[in-house]
């Protein structure tokens, strides 16, 4: 456990102190939260490459460490450390000038995810569970896929559930919890540590992101709660539970009988951000953070927006807030002309090369990491290149300003060392690829509504979001409420919206979410400044930020707080499954290739070894094809007159034969010809699962 610690306190450290080069003004505790989604990102690569060559060793993940340490050495120089120094003394200072308010946010935070994590997996003497509906089929996916790295020297790495197949989902967050496993952790205590500590930088790097947007600070704050607590209008169904039920509000609350933002029957996919995709989906967590790294960066490059006297288009909060000026009606706030003649100008200026080198860089970290933020960024960046040239083009009309290559140099140097990083991972992952990519693609409008109209899917899906992100684009605010920086770098982002919404870009059309998470992200910060602003002005429109931010988040922090409070307890791998795992790690080499049942659960999926054909509905939405497989496991296992020259033609080396292979069999409409595998010899057992070799060595 303590050589786990220095693994992720070296990669924590190393990539916080990077931060010193390219983020100058950052206060310590985001470039803390930068550097653990950085951090924990290039240490999966970096130990994945020394892990290739060397093995899951000691001295390579020794070396991994000393390598995302090494940017340590920049503190030798007194004047960095110096201001380190200075950091942590402002930090702590401006911590407690912050208010109580804001404190209270990060403590519940902590709280919070504590509980929602330390639910998604744990054990008991019954056997491995999950307080989450949505991670059920999820956990045992990525517990194979640790398992494999950690103790089935799986190099190059394969499909956990479809040997011989190369493994092309991101797994870079996988291959860090099994080098923690390695280090001396628990997988239990691996998985929770690291996903707490990414989801906390996660919030981290929300507020800090909205607040360098909407320099605002209580939108600010509402944005992560907009992001993390993301639902619709599901809380009705709650509402009207506890209404016609005998248990009431809080009896209800105490045991809450399924999630409010994913109801199928009637109509509700848009699953909240924590539970659907984060807790189950742990690349999207890494890798929704590494990208908010680099919305921070290509903000910060574009220098400061021009701020014309008066205008008052800074909302800074209650302290420092400019007074507008007045006239005509007495109250109505009017725009200065300087702000209408020089709101685009700061177009017309190159983004600073430093933080659009280090904005590509974090990004070249994103392949392997979670490919869907990877080409949102890249396609982001593309879009906002050509909304620059754009505005130089048509809109200069005289004005000084740069060339146009100049202003497309800086997106070229992100391009180019995104490129850098991220090119050798894509050819690595689509060498020798099985994924048939045909079955990612396709024409399919509304997303995921069925035959619901989409225009009520998405209201009733996504609340009073959408009507408030409309105000807050259509209205005008006085003083401006989106400025026309703001609105530039989220006009982009309305694709992530667009996009999804009329083609399928996974074989499993729900996973357009992964896409349209981006848009629903970018638009929180909007969001949240009409409700500060509402809540500014008092009154009637005080209560009704109020009312809106709680119709808003109230489905998304039911499901959240049901899977904290341990509503769900989901049996995964029962005991006598952990005792076959056991078997099985203590008896077979780390590279076996075992045949079992095609099922999400199975519990060989503990062992790290190699799976002849696991759970269909995973392989099928990876892009893989798994037909000719079934036809053959359903074919062994009734003992077929070809059972014994398949076993042998895939070189099958042990089969298991228990209670969930009878049950899969049972749903094929086929029973396990049990005698035939008399034949092999039996390893041992565990309750009545059988292990049997199939071969002589």
């Amino acid at each position: 456990m303590p050589f786990a610690f220095l693994l992720a306190l070296a990669a924590v450290a190393g990539a916080t102190t990077l931060t010193y080069l390219y983020d100058r003004d950052a206060p310590l505790w985001p470039r803390l939260c930068a550097g653990v989604c950085v951090g924990l990102a290039a240490l999966g690569l970096v130990g994945f490459a020394l892990a290739s060559l060397l093995g899951m060793t000691a001295g390579a993940l020794a070396l991994s460490g000393v390598a995302a340490a090494s940017p340590l050495l920049l503190l030798l120089k007194p004047e960095r450390r110096e201001r380190l120094m200075a950091d942590a003394r402002r930090s702590v200072g401006a911590t407690k000038k912050a208010g109580a308010g804001v404190v209270v946010f990060y403590l519940a935070a902590a709280v919070l995810f504590w509980m929602v994590f330390a639910g998604a997996m744990y054990e008991t003497r019954e056997g491995v569970f999950t307080a989450t509906d949505t991670n059920i089929g999820d956990l045992p996916f990525h517990v194979a896929v640790i398992t494999g790295f950690a103790h089935g020297e799986n190099f190059p790495p394969e499909h956990p559930e479809f040997a011989g197949a190369r493994l092309t989902y991101p797994f870079v967050v996988d291959f860090v919890t099994a080098m923690f496993v390695r280090a001396g952790a628990t997988l239990e205590g691996a998985l929770f540590w690291q996903n707490l500590a990414m989801m906390l930088a996660l919030v981290g790097l929300l507020h800090r992101w909205a607040l360098e947007l909407t320099r605002d600070r209580a939108a600010a704050l509402m944005t992560p709660a907009l992001v993390l607590l993301s639902g619709g209008f599901g809380w009705l169904a709650f509402a009207k539970e506890a209404a016609t039920g005998e248990r009431g509000v809080f009896g209800l609350l105490a045991s809450l009988p399924h999630d409010y933002t994913i109801m199928r029957h009637i109509g509700y996919a848009w699953g909240n951000a924590v539970t659907a995709l984060f807790v189950p989906q742990r690349s999207i967590l890494l890798g929704v953070a590494v990208a908010i790294v680099v919305w921070t960066l290509w903000w910060q490059a574009a220098g400061e927006e021009p701020e014309a006297k008066g205008a008052g288009v800074k909302d800074k909060g209650r302290a420092g807030r400019k007074k507008p000026k007045r006239g005509g009606k007495a109250g109505r706030e009017t725009e200065a002309p300087a702000a209408r003649d020089e709101s685009l100008a700061f177009l017309l200026k190159p983004f600073r090369l430093t933080p659009m080198i280090a904005a590509g860089l974090v990004a070249g970290l994103l392949p392997l990491t979670h490919a869907h933020s990877f080409v949102v960024m890249m396609l982001m960046g593309a879009c906002l290149a050509l909304l620059q040239a754009g505005a130089l083009m048509f809109w200069k009309d005289g004005r000084e300003g740069a060339g146009l290559w100049a202003v497309w140099r800086p997106w070229a140097a992100f391009a180019a060392a995104a490129s850098a990083l991220a090119v050798p991972q894509m050819l690595w992952a689509t060498s020798g690829s099985s994924v048939q990519a045909g079955r990612f693609f396709g024409w399919e409008f509304g997303w995921d509504n069925g035959e619901e109209n989409a225009v009520w899917f998405w209201v009733k899906n996504t609340g009073v979001f959408i009507p408030v992100l409309l105000a807050a684009l259509a209205l005008r605010w006085r003083p401006r409420l989106v400025t026309p920086r703001l609105l530039y770098f989220y006009l982009p982002f309305t694709l992530c919206f667009v996009v999804p919404n009329v083609y399928k870009l996974s074989p499993w059309v729900w996973d357009n979410i992964k896409v349209l998470l981006y848009w629903w992200i970018a638009s929180a910060p909007l969001v949240a400044l009409v409700l500060a602003r509402l809540w500014r002005r008092g009154g009637a429109l005080k209560a009704a930020a109020a009312a809106l931010l709680v119709a808003q988040t109230l489905a998304g922090g039911l499901d959240v707080w049901r899977a904290a409070s341990g509503a769900v307890a989901h049996r995964t791998f029962d005991a006598d499954g952990l005792r076959l795992a056991e078997l099985i790690m203590r008896e077979t080499p780390p590279r076996s290739l075992i045949l079992h049942a095609p099922t999400y659960n199975d519990p060989v999926y503990m062992t790290g070894r190699r799976t002849f054909l696991g759970y269909p509905g995973h392989i099928w939405s990876h892009g893989l094809d798994h037909t000719g497989r079934e036809r053959e496991l359903k074919s062994i296992y009734a003992g077929g007159p070809d059972a014994s020259a398949l076993i042998a033609s895939n070189r099958i080396q042990y089969v298991v034969v228990g209670p969930l292979e009878r049950e899969e069999m049972r749903k094929y409409g086929l029973r396990i010809n049990e005698t035939f595998f008399q034949r092999y010899t039996k390893v041992g057992e565990a309750g009545e699962y059988r292990l049997y070799k199939t071969t002589q060595q």
